[in-house]
């Protein structure tokens, strides 16, 4: 059977579907993960990702429904969301392989201002105080700390950005064509028809 049949567009869609939920609950256990180990003590951060992963896991099991009920208002709604999902995701993976080192500089520095819990959270994985100096003045929770000797946290933390935006934006990009090619896939089994249904019937 080609693969353009009725029952190689179900069982494609389905296993898609599935991927994304297994991805979805991977995103959910890995926030828990590292909340739970203190890991992260960032409640945006960690709510942030669970979201993320509760909301694919949702998108992702309307199609999983939509696939095996051949559902079509399930599909087209499952098809527009995933439409835009693909639309954001390429847009901000490209922009993330696209960041210079200036901009991601100024990013990081309004990000450092905008949260102290995330700023104790680098400042204690990277052993580090300070974005862009040194003040032994200031409370810090790195190891470092204890004898006086740290380094600001902006050398670091560009460095780990910077192989970190490469990745999220390579593997953004990818997942992002799997999205599309999920849109493709739900377009042409949404309008074939069903071989155990009527045959008169229309879609």
């Amino acid at each position: 059977m080609v693969c353009g049949g009725f029952t190689c567009s179900k069982n494609s869609l389905c296993v898609l579907n599935i991927l994304y939920i297994l991805v979805s609950l991977l995103l959910i256990g890995i926030a828990a993960w590292g909340k739970f180990f203190g890991l992260v003590s960032s409640l945006h951060v960690v709510g942030g990702v669970i979201g993320v992963g509760i909301f694919l896991f949702i998108v992702a099991l309307v199609g999983l429904i939509g696939a095996m009920k051949h559902h079509q208002v399930l599909l087209f709604f499952y098809m527009i969301i995933l439409f835009m999902v693909f639309v954001v995701q390429f847009s901000v993976s490209c922009a993330c392989l696209a960041l210079n080192k200036d901009q991601m500089d100024h990013l990081l520095d309004v990000g450092w201002e905008n949260s102290k819990t995330t700023q104790q959270d680098v400042e204690k994985s990277l052993d580090c105080c300070g974005y862009s100096t040194f003040n032994s003045t200031l409370p810090c929770p790195a190891p470092c700390y204890e004898t006086g000797q740290c380094q600001s946290c902006s050398s670091k933390i560009q460095k780990h950005a910077e192989v970190t935006l490469r990745y999220a934006g390579g593997v953004g990009l990818f997942f992002s064509f799997t999205e599309i090619l999920g849109v493709w896939l739900t377009y042409r089994y949404r309008n074939q028809k069903d071989p155990r249904s009527n045959p008169s019937a229309f879609l």
